[in-house]
């Protein structure tokens, strides 16, 4: 029995090159993002009630007051820096789509018209032919260049996500601290004009007893200083009031406006303790941190990209059209084309392995970003924790500093209408009232606003899935 050996076709050779090559294409060069190690502790410094972190509820279920729920909300919908980061986030994707566009093949049309008029012995020749081409492109990812730079392009999309969260959790920590400080604001003038009026009375006791010669011009001057105090007062918190106004109608995306309240400062309502979860859970939650991980990711992918420069590529090219001379009667043809390009570096006195290196000192420092922002993220934790153990301890104090001065200042007057001590008593415990209520005013408001700075601390509101933390860019 005869064998005969068959020639493969020339058809086929061009699709089994692209089979090898693409078989080739498995390789990836650099290292593979692996997340580094995390300085984490069990607990934390300061002592925390147990239970589910305060992070864990969004941020409309944190605050009580229904005024500050729609400032929020308008912030979210309106607020520049937010459309800013969200379109960030629009050019990222974009350039991930641009980047992904590499893995597949190119292909291009070509087409023209030529008109052409020859001289010869006999005459004019002329001669017109029509053209239609089709070029195709396709790089074979040797060396996983590409897929390198696809990667860090979907990391970076990711991270301009992280963002976005960033943005969006420090707008609704902004917009309640400031709305926190104008309720305090709005307390503390109307503690000085409360104080105003009762001086007042005062001064027109003062000067009456003066006109009747009971006491001397000097009384009265100390009674219109205490009024002339309380009235600068007035206008300092009109003017904090005014401007934070006009800082939370930015936030809200308006031109300065008033800024419509609700619940007062005494009024507003939390929980009494305060469970700021497990220190594990904040890495995993912090869109920051998880920022910061997501661009060490691409910057890590950078190298390959860099490495994959240092060796050649290759390419596969191909031509296909048809070709029509229009002139007597026309003559229509096809042409067909395949080829390989391979395009290396030969000498370039180590520019490659510099490419190198400067990714690798890239990465470098965003490794040591992305540890620093670890730290600073335990660290606002930490702080947040105390301020509101503290301040609440301070405001529980500063209420019965009230108390004492009221108490104080009431019977101080009683005994100076009495006989029984100087006016210099009196001035000096009504200044200590009035200090001690405006002191609780603001101790109030920043244990208030630290609870706020505590669930922003904790990346409050914003739970990462299990998928999106362990997202694989391959």
């Amino acid at each position: 029995m005869n064998h005969q050996v068959k020639r493969p076709a020339r058809g086929r050779i061009f699709p089994a090159l692209l089979l090898a090559a693409l078989a080739l294409g498995g390789c990836k060069l650099g290292p593979d993002y692996v997340q580094p190690p995390v300085p984490v502790h069990e607990t934390y410094r300061e002592s925390v009630p147990p239970g589910e972190s305060i992070a864990n509820l969004p941020w409309w279920a944190v605050f009580s007051d229904p005024a500050l729920k729609e400032l929020i909300q308008e912030a979210l919908d309106e607020n520049l820096d937010l459309k800013v980061a969200l379109a960030r986030i629009s050019e990222a994707r974009a350039q991930a789509g641009f980047t992904r566009a590499d893995l597949y093949p190119r292909v291009d049309i070509a087409a023209g018209a030529n008109l052409l008029e020859t001289q010869t012995r006999e005459g004019t020749v002329p001669t017109r032919d029509v053209f239609l081409a089709a070029d195709v492109f396709f790089e074979i990812d040797l060396w996983g260049k590409l897929r390198r730079a696809n990667e860090a392009s979907v990391q970076e999309l990711l991270a301009t996500e992280e963002a976005y969260r960033v943005v969006t959790i420090t707008l609704v920590a902004d917009v309640a601290s400031l709305y926190l400080q104008l309720r305090d604001f709005d307390n503390r003038l109307a503690i000085s004009e409360r104080t105003l009026e009762t001086r007042l009375d005062y001064l027109d006791i003062m000067q009456v007893r003066h006109a009747a010669g009971m006491i001397n011009e000097v009384e009265v001057n100390q009674a219109e200083i205490q009024v002339h105090e309380a009235e600068s007062s007035i206008e300092v918190f009109k003017r904090a009031r005014a401007q934070t106004e006009n800082a939370i109608s930015v936030l809200l995306g308006r031109t300065p406006e008033s800024i419509e309240r609700g619940l007062t400062l005494a009024e507003q309502a939390y929980a009494p303790e305060i469970p700021v979860g497990l220190p594990s859970e904040l890495v995993q939650r912090r869109p920051d941190i998880l920022q910061a991980e997501r661009q060490l990711a691409a910057q890590t992918a950078r190298i390959g990209v860099a490495e994959a420069l240092k060796f050649p590529s290759f390419a596969l090219t191909g031509t296909a059209g048809v070709s029509d001379d229009l002139t007597d009667g026309g003559l229509t043809a096809g042409f067909l084309g395949l080829g390989a390009q391979l395009l290396g570096p030969l000498f370039n006195a180590g520019k490659n392995q510099r490419r190198v290196e400067i990714e690798q000192a890239r990465t470098e420092q965003l490794l040591n970003q992305y540890e620093q922002t670890i730290l600073i993220a335990f660290r606002e934790v930490e702080d947040a924790i105390v301020a509101t153990q503290t301040f609440k301890n301070e405001y529980d104090a500063r209420l019965l500093e009230v108390a004492a001065a009221t108490n104080a200042a009431n019977l101080s007057w009683v005994r100076y209408d009495g006989g029984l001590t100087s006016y210099l008593e009196v001035l000096d415990l009504q200044r200590s009232q009035f200090s001690a209520e405006l002191n609780a005013s603001q101790a109030l408001q920043s244990h208030l606003s630290s609870i706020v700075a505590l669930y922003k601390a904790l990346g409050g509101g914003w739970s990462v899935p299990p998928e999106l933390a362990s997202a694989d860019a391959d």
